[in-house]
């Protein structure tokens, strides 16, 4: 809801560029960053990556329940996701990544039965991949690189049978990696560098070795 924006936008830490352009004068539909559907000119895209925003995502974010597309990388900033993103679950692409988020990998995650691309890379997550995202059907992309997660690579990642890249790269993962990740049959790009596994499996004609 176009309503809630303003409010969410009050959480974002200063930045001159935005104050200027965030203006209530303003519609929200011409806010830099911010694409609205032309019909009902509902909020659909958010793109505010490398904007050196800082603080906390607001709760109020999971009004913006027509959202696709979200985009908040390279920014600064920190905590835990807030269980109030569960209700965007129209969203198709999902960009957190090079912030300090931290926190485990919500569960909720797997209530976006569209997403197809989630880059939470270069942040502070923890845990595993909740099984949840085994009902990530059209999920495409997976990228956890650099984070803080510990233990083995689950065999949820197994179910996500049209991932096409996956990246775990950067994290304190150890043991094997699940036989169950050739059920992937379309993933094209596996990235484990800087990991400690030790087997190597086949997925039709790749070969992927640690």
């Amino acid at each position: 809801m176009i309503s809630s924006f303003p409010e969410i936008s009050n959480h974002f830490g200063p930045f001159h560029f935005l104050d200027e352009s965030w203006s209530p004068a303003t519609s929200v539909c011409h806010w830099v960053g911010v694409t609205c559907s032309s019909r009902h000119q509902r909020v659909r895209f958010l793109n505010h990556s490398n904007m050196t925003l800082t603080g906390i995502i607001p709760r109020e974010l999971g009004n913006l329940t027509f959202l696709v597309s979200l985009d908040l990388g390279r920014n600064n900033f920190h905590g835990n996701l807030p269980q109030e993103m569960a209700h965007l679950h129209r969203l198709k692409f999902l960009d957190l990544s090079v912030n300090s988020f931290s926190g485990e990998v919500p569960s909720w995650f797997g209530f976006f039965h569209q997403l197809q691309v989630l880059k939470l890379g270069n942040n502070s997550f923890t845990g595993s991949i909740p099984r949840s995202f085994s009902i990530m059907s059209t999920l495409d992309t997976l990228n956890l690189k650099f984070n803080s997660r510990e233990g083995q690579i689950t065999k949820v990642i197994g179910s996500l049978i049209n991932l096409r890249e996956l990246n775990l790269g950067g994290n304190k993962l150890v043991g094997f990696i699940p036989t169950s990740l050739s059920n992937a049959s379309r993933l094209e790009t596996l990235e484990i560098s800087y990991i400690h596994l030790k087997e190597t499996f086949h997925n039709g004609s790749a070969i992927f070795t640690t």
